[in-house]
């Protein structure tokens, strides 16, 4: 038994798999080699964490940091599936902090969401958590508290399992993906909330639409561009905060860094993806080597091959990949909206570099991902009528500006046996625009991928390795809207800030839910729920081998649904897990009642939730 002071320090370079192995307990020897990444590592029963200002060296240049332990990323740790954990969190900050455990099923007052499940941690205080380990698979934590996450309060996580896993390995690294700014996290959300589009310089100009006429016709591009200038959007706003103001990270080190891990050629390499970033969507690479995922967000999926990877802020994936010959690969960290990227190499010796291909073409929305169809009856504009003042008009127009696709509304709370309950789209100050026609589109790759010469993994490639744990129809469905305002950035729930909400989403215990989220914004949005997993619905019904995922991005005019198993009694977070959006208000809270309380309530809006 390691002793839980103890530590590995490789000195950012990857330590040597033979003294990984000498240094590691027994249960902690996933393969034959166990590289850690040149991350802090901890392992064992007990822990002691501190969170701490530091000042990071990013790129030569000096940055303001939240940590934990002084590190960025913080410690990774080690644990082991079956075991009781002990966790013990010191405050050293001058503000209260937290530590979520981002995918970990426990006891909700172990969470860790101020205000939720309890109540933070104060400066000076010391909160202890106490938790069993139920899973194995790579998960990650951070902070829950403000916007410190961005600061740098965020780490990895593995989880050994207690049985051999289904696949075999000779080496493995943590690729912690993440952004980083040298400006306060306080002052780029008082920037985006004052002009949402501050970081956006990819605007569209003459040369695009000159672009647009020769492509589509002038009379098709003009009517294109004169939708997008009536409704006062850009269609190349696909992220709030750019390379304009961040440093996109892998390990910590930026892209002239170049973290490298070795390998010998011919083994097979896992890399363990984890998006810890705090507002940025990836496109993830390898150009000369393809990559076999064998885990989506820390659970077994059938392997599958792909060459590119679109990983959403909080995603995880397991890939395992197959370098044979004697020179460097690059690991390509492309972000969504292609103003910058993060760079790490695997090579056989240390110093070795391979070609970083240039960054793609920016990417631009179409009417697709606004949730609109160019023909027939889903939508309809009068171009004659001008630009409405605000998008709420835009939305009761009809007879000549924009008729209504009834068929796309289902029903809200509804019993999947029973009758269906109407339900409005949502309206208010918080709701710009509606998707009239979503789509479900799990088989599309991510905002931007489509149409590459390369594959490109989708929702749809994946499928549980093993039959589901509840297999069971749904007994109820909830449809939420996912919404915003861009104008004035702000986020919601069916048009309701996290501010506004009269109470939470009620499941009862035991129950099996179908919840269809329908994208009404123009944005990428990765959806979290805390305290259990969503099972993605790919078929009507009788699909015993869902993947099951605790994050998932909807894409823009996107209508999914996930199935989910009330198991875990207690008040839980649900959000869109965009840092800044969370903090505009796209945020809930799911609240499993137990059974023998009587309630059958299956409404939304009950005054009183913590805030």
């Amino acid at each position: 038994m390691i002793d839980r002071r103890q530590f590995i320090r490789a000195g950012g370079v990857a330590i040597s798999g033979a003294a990984a192995q000498f240094l590691l307990p027994a249960w902690a020897r996933s393969g034959p080699l166990n590289d850690m990444s040149g991350l802090s590592a901890l392992s064992g029963r007990e822990f002691h964490l501190r969170a701490e200002h530091a000042r990071p060296v990013i790129e030569g240049r000096k940055g303001k940091a939240i940590t934990i332990n002084g590190q960025l990323p913080a410690p990774l740790l080690r644990w082991r599936e079956g075991d009781a954990l002990t966790l013990h969190l010191t405050n050293s900050l001058d503000e209260d902090t937290s530590i979520h455990w981002h995918g970990i099923l426990l006891p909700p007052e172990m969470d860790g969401v101020p205000g939720v499940s309890f109540p933070g941690v104060r400066p000076g205080g010391t909160f202890t958590y106490h938790f069993p380990v139920k899973q194995a698979g790579t998960y990650w934590y951070h902070s829950h508290s403000g916007l410190q996450e961005q600061a740098g309060h965020y780490g990895p996580i593995i989880i050994d399992p207690a049985k051999p896993e289904p696949f075999s390995y000779d080496r493995e690294y943590v690729i912690v993906l993440s952004d980083w700014a040298f400006e306060k996290p306080e002052r780029l959300f008082a920037k985006l909330k004052k002009n949402p589009e501050s970081f956006n310089f990819q605007k569209r100009t003459l040369v695009d639409f000159f672009r647009d006429t020769r492509e589509k016709g002038v009379g098709d591009a003009f009517e294109e561009r004169a939708m997008w200038g009536a409704m006062r959007m850009d269609p190349a706003d696909i992220a709030d905060i750019t390379g304009a103001a961040y440093t996109y990270l892998i390990n910590g080190h930026g892209p002239g860094d170049n973290w490298t891990g070795l390998f010998s050629p011919g083994e097979r390499v896992r890399l363990r993806i984890i998006n810890a970033s705090a507002m940025t969507i990836f496109n993830l690479r390898f150009p000369e080597l393809p990559m076999t995922v064998v885990q989506s967000d820390g659970l077994n999926v059938d392997p599958v091959e792909t060459d590119e990877i679109q990983i959403g802020v909080a995603e995880t994936y397991d890939v395992i990949v197959a370098p044979r010959e004697d020179k460097a690969y690059t690991l390509m960290a492309e972000s969504i909206d292609r103003s910058g990227y993060g760079r790490a190499t695997l090579a056989p010796r240390m110093g070795m570099n391979a070609p970083v291909p240039p960054l793609r073409e920016r990417p631009t929305l179409s009417m697709r991902e606004m949730g609109m169809a160019m023909s027939g009856h889903a939508m309809k504009m009068d171009m004659n009528a001008g630009a409405p003042s605000d998008m709420a008009e835009m939305n009761h127009m009809n007879n000549g500006s924009m008729e209504h696709d009834m068929s796309a509304m289902d029903h809200h709370g509804a019993s999947m046996t029973g009758g269906a309950v109407s339900h409005d789209h949502p309206q208010g100050v918080g709701v710009d625009m509606i998707a009239e026609a979503p789509s479900n589109r799990l088989g599309e790759p991510g905002l931007g991928l489509t149409g590459q010469p390369h594959r490109v993994l989708t929702y749809a490639d994946l499928n549980a390795l093993e039959m589901n744990p509840d297999m069971r129809d749904p007994e109820r469905e909830i449809e939420l809207h996912l919404t915003g305002n861009m104008h004035r950035y702000m986020w919601s729930f069916d048009g309701l800030k996290f501010s506004e909400v009269e109470g939470p989403i009620v499941f009862h215990e035991g129950e099996r839910v179908r919840l269809t989220l329908v994208n009404d914004t123009m944005m990428s949005h990765p959806i979290h729920l805390h305290g259990m997993f969503f099972d993605v619905v790919k078929k009507a019904e009788h699909d015993h081998k869902k993947a099951r995922k605790h994050t998932i991005v909807v894409k823009p005019g996107e209508k999914l649904s996930v199935d989910i198993t009330a198991d875990a009694v207690g008040d839980w977070a649900f959000h869109c897990h965009l840092l800044y959006h969370m903090a505009a208000g796209m945020m809930q809270i799911v609240s499993v009642r137990p059974r023998h309380d009587g309630s059958h309530d299956t409404g939304r809006h009950h005054k009183g939730q913590a805030s």
